[in-house]
């Protein structure tokens, strides 16, 4: 599927994605879906250390969602990103692999900013919106 013209756009400006404040440090995970290769795969972000990080919703071990409640994806100490199905952690902020099964992996991350107010995610050539303008 080729990308359209508001398909590049956002990968230029971004796509809001939710209000700042709804991120709240070391809180819950703002959840979305996104199409990776065409298929849709839930992603999230967080706040950590006063930025905001965003993810596939998949373990770098075995390809499960890994909140263990929906949007809460850090351990009890909220220091690391955890898989609730295999144990595996990772940095919030490089997605980076740090203990359990996921051995040398890493979370695939999306980019966001955050300007005005709200965050913005930005697209990629393999991952994208769910659903996109129709072309013209």
């Amino acid at each position: 599927m080729r990308p359209t013209d508001a398909d590049r756009r956002a990968e230029d400006t971004g796509l809001p994605l939710c209000d700042a404040r709804a991120l709240a440090e070391r809180g819950k995970a703002w959840s979305w879906e996104v199409l990776e290769y065409g298929r849709p795969v839930r992603a999230f972000a967080l706040r950590f250390d006063g930025a905001v990080h965003a993810y596939l919703n998949r373990c770098a071990h075995v390809p499960v969602e890994m909140d263990w409640q929906p949007g809460e994806f850090l351990d009890s100490e909220q220091r690391f990103i955890l898989c609730a199905v295999h144990g595996a952690a990772y940095e919030p902020a490089s997605g980076r692999c740090v203990g359990g099964p996921c051995g040398r992996g890493r979370l695939t991350a999306l980019r966001t900013d955050e300007r005005d107010g709200r965050v913005y995610w930005y697209p990629s050539h393999d991952i994208r919106p769910l659903a996109s303008d129709p072309p013209a």
